[in-house]
């Protein structure tokens, strides 16, 4: 074993790894993942291209290029100051830094930052376009999908009392 005082290169021999007892190989099972949390995000990262549909559970951030159509519900799809995107998107949210052209859909949020350029139609719940941004298309704001509230309780009024007769 090597020492810090002990001058010299190391050689070290690789330990025997223990045997195992070979069990049998269960049925096919499906594979259990934890659930998706806020934090999970995939990557597209600036040297990859995709061509094709990209569909899934968890937010997307974009800072290649993708040709096809982008379905993520319930999730957030950045793209990238270097992202270059020409497909339809549908997700949660959707933050544009780099270009996209194509439609895009939210059932929230649609933001086009001052170095972001979209060219294509939005519906969204909400709109946000900072000053810089270019943006060519049409807009569609959709309200918001509330949860059903309980029916307001109709005030009843008192009744007047009755007079009594003699």
């Amino acid at each position: 074993m090597w020492k810090p005082t002990q001058p010299g290169p190391v050689h070290l021999s690789p330990a025997p790894e223990p045997s195992r007892p070979v069990s049998p190989a269960p049925a096919a099972e499906p594979v259990q993942r934890p659930p998706v949390t806020a934090g999970d995000q995939a990557t597209i990262s600036k040297g990859l291209v995709i061509k094709g549909e990209i569909t899934g559970t968890e937010s997307l951030f974009i800072d290649g290029k993708v040709e096809g159509s982008i379905s993520l519900p319930g999730n957030r799809v950045t793209v990238g100051r270097n992202g270059q995107v020409s497909a339809s998107i549908a997700a949660r949210e959707i933050v544009i830094l780099g270009k996209v052209r194509g439609n895009v859909a939210a059932s929230d949020r649609v933001d086009i930052r001052a170095e972001g350029a979209l060219t294509g139609d939005v519906a969204a719940a909400r709109i946000s376009i900072e000053d810089g941004a270019f943006f060519k298309g049409g807009i569609d704001i959709r309200k918001a999908e509330a949860k059903p509230a309980a029916p307001a309780p109709v005030p009843v009024a008192p009744e007047a009392p009755k007079p009594i007769l003699p």
